[in-house]
């Protein structure tokens, strides 16, 4: 067979594939760095054309007129596992164009096949080579159990996408339509941690073994954690996000990836979104494995790497150890994610730990993240039953296996020192103390 001739047959104009799209039509994008730009730029222009057609997203990077525009109600609808800033800008204008599904990551796909099957997956891809094969690029959460499983498939074909390896390949012969869009690849920039930061990051690096598996979210947090493992020796990486402090580590010599006890050898990730440079060390790079969300984050996975610690973020934890990361209240602000798969799964790893992190206050100092009781509407994003290490700037509560009561008292004792009597007067007439 010869590939550059099929290649041919399937390529179509942005125009022409749009013309594919119908009414009711359900369609999924691939996510973050891979977003389909000259699909989401463009749906909008079919208004006069369908209605009621939905796309399912995730993180999306840049502001689109099909979900950012309230004439567009019922038209169109931005269905997101995770919402980013401009999901978040629309649902809190209160346009019906945006909607979140609720999800672990490891089972947010293949979820999706059970209850709104694709009639299309969009996404993007790596030029072809000689072989016929093209990658999925830097995502691969959902988006080859896509390609799979919808009725049609289409690519935008990117010059710039860099080629990965793992499970991303993408035969021509399983596609139906291919698109030729260069564009920029969405960057995130490295943010450089607070004071406050600083202070938690230590109390977290204090956790950290020399030989332990890694999973290291984003943020002021995170980078801050990857700046005081200087001293470690061995670290490993299975993260279900690749992030630019991965690099400085690995060519320090504190990443190696020689002791995991699952997948030794290779950074595992699921998606990678960073800077240029981050993209240029990841781009056909045999020692980064992007594979299946439902597998990387699967919490029985994760255990199987000895000494598996995963660091996440907070926005509110209450006195009981109940955990919510994606809201505050009923104003829905991010998402899941893989948060409570990481935490579990380095929970059940032998010597693991699952680490929640958040500053003690919040609005310039004037409130505590620390709380009696959840507010009401706030979702629960890791169980108290699940809960392991808490951590803030001013120490570590180890809550496994405590009481409410021991529970309350140790979170109150890493609680912001002007909020600590005031907490301890309502967890009194809780009766949780």
């Amino acid at each position: 067979m010869n590939w550059k001739e099929l290649y041919k047959k399937k390529l179509l104009s942005l125009d022409d594939a749009l013309g594919l799209i119908k009414s009711n039509h359900k369609i999924v994008v691939s996510m973050v760095s891979m977003e389909p730009k000259g699909l989401l730029d463009n749906l909008h222009k079919l208004a006069t054309h369908v209605e009621g057609v939905s796309v399912t997203s995730c993180l999306n990077m840049r502001e689109y007129p099909f979900f950012m525009d309230p004439q567009y109600n019922g038209t169109f609808i931005n269905e997101s596992w995770f919402y980013s800033a401009p999901v978040r800008k629309a649902a809190e204008a209160g346009y019906k164009t945006v909607s979140y599904i609720p999800n672990n990551l490891h089972n947010a796909g293949t979820d999706r096949l059970v209850s709104n099957k694709p009639d299309i997956f969009w996404g993007v891809a790596s030029p072809m080579d000689r072989n016929g094969y093209m990658t999925l690029s830097l995502s691969n959460v959902y988006e080859r159990d896509m390609v799979e499983n919808a009725d049609m498939v289409i690519l935008e074909v990117n010059e710039k996408a860099p080629k990965t390896h793992g499970e991303t390949q993408v035969h021509i012969s399983e596609v139906d339509h291919v698109i030729e869009n260069s564009f920029d690849i969405p960057e995130l920039p490295v943010v450089e941690p607070s004071e406050t930061e600083k202070h938690i990051a230590r109390h977290i690096s204090e956790l950290i073994e020399d030989g332990a598996t890694l999973q290291i979210g984003i943020g002021g947090i995170p980078n801050a954690v990857a700046k005081l493992l200087e001293d470690k020796r061995d670290l490993g990486i299975h993260t279900e996000m690749f992030t630019e402090s991965m690099i400085e580590l690995f060519e320090k010599g504190i990443i190696t990836n020689s002791r995991k006890t699952l997948w030794p050898g290779k950074f595992i990730c699921t998606f990678a979104l960073g800077t240029k440079k981050m993209y240029k060390f990841v781009e056909d790079n045999p020692g980064i494995f992007i594979l299946r969300g439902r597998y990387v984050n699967d919490p029985y996975v994760i255990a199987q790497n000895e000494k598996m610690v995963s660091i996440n973020t907070a926005i509110t934890v209450d006195l009981t150890g109940q955990v919510c990361s994606e809201a505050i209240g009923t104003r829905h602000y991010s998402g899941t994610g893989g948060q409570l798969d990481t935490h579990r799964g380095a929970s059940m790893s032998k010597g693991g730990k699952g680490i929640i992190a958040l500053r003690t206050t919040a609005k310039r100092g004037t409130i505590s993240t620390i709380v009696p009781l959840l507010p009401l509407g706030s979702p629960v994003t890791v169980p108290r039953q699940d809960i392991d290490y808490v951590v803030t700037e001013y120490g570590i509560a180890h809550l496994r296996g405590l009481s409410v009561k021991q529970r309350a008292e140790a979170l109150v004792n890493i609680a912001h020192p002007d909020f600590r009597n005031q907490l301890r007067k309502e967890a009194s007439k809780l009766n949780l103390i």
